[in-house]
């Protein structure tokens, strides 16, 4: 039984963005550039019957870039399933999905949080029912954020970057570039208290400055300049 590969294709879309609501995760959507370089090196192995993700010499990044998608965040799962007997649609994008969810490199491709985009492609080995099914997430370019956090206290300040510890040295300009909004949050640290009302926390947009400042009793604050839009 040979099923139909776009239908299979819809079915893994389907099957994923079920995975990631259970997670509580946004679902993805299909972008067209993706969906040629996912098409494109499905039949690749298909044709060759190499698997591995480098097995036309390239790594899936290149191949998502010369389909035209400019990817702040990318990652790529495949899948390689057979049987004497043919698959119908949804079994085959089951054994595909399930596949993934049950191997911990490939779940965390289908869970990240970074992921908007998707592209799914399926194809059919000659004269065989194998089936190559390859599956790319992506984040656009478009939505990379570039933000600034400048030190002007007089003294090294310490603060947490997606909860992560870091430290600013006094005078110093810390410009970053992410692919999604950032949490920032300034800590007490060595010789400063933090001044009263101090936000807990702030989420960055793009070409915020974040702006360490300090009072005359000693206390350090941090203000938010959003940029002016």
């Amino acid at each position: 039984m040979t099923p139909n590969l776009a239908e299979v294709e819809a079915l893994i879309l389907e099957l994923t963005n079920a995975f990631r609501s259970e997670q509580r995760l946004g679902a993805v959507r299909r972008e067209a550039a993706l969906d040629k370089a996912a098409r494109d090196y499905a039949g690749y192995l298909a044709r060759t019957g190499k698997f591995s993700h480098t097995a036309d010499g390239r790594a899936f990044s290149d191949r998502i870039a010369a389909a035209g998608y400019a990817a702040c965040f990318s990652a790529e799962n495949l899948a390689l399933n057979g049987d004497s007997r043919g698959f119908q649609a949804r079994q085959l994008a089951r054994d595909a999905v399930e596949g993934w969810k049950n191997s911990p490199g490939h779940r965390k491709n289908m869970m990240a949080p970074l992921a908007i985009d998707i592209g799914v492609g399926v194809a059919k080995a000659p004269g065989a029912q194998t089936y190559y099914s390859v599956q790319l997430f992506g984040r656009p370019e478009a939505l990379r954020q570039k933000i600034r956090i400048e030190n002007r206290a007089g003294l090294a300040i310490a603060f947490t970057l997606d909860g992560k510890e870091r430290q600013l040295e006094q005078r110093v300009i810390l410009t970053l570039s992410t692919c999604q909004p950032s949490e920032i949050a300034l800590k007490p640290g060595a010789g400063y208290e933090l001044a009263p009302r101090t936000p807990a926390r702030f989420t960055s947009s793009d070409g915020d400055t974040f702006v360490a400042t300090r009072g005359s009793d000693g206390s350090v604050t941090m203000r938010h300049l959003p940029r002016t839009r």
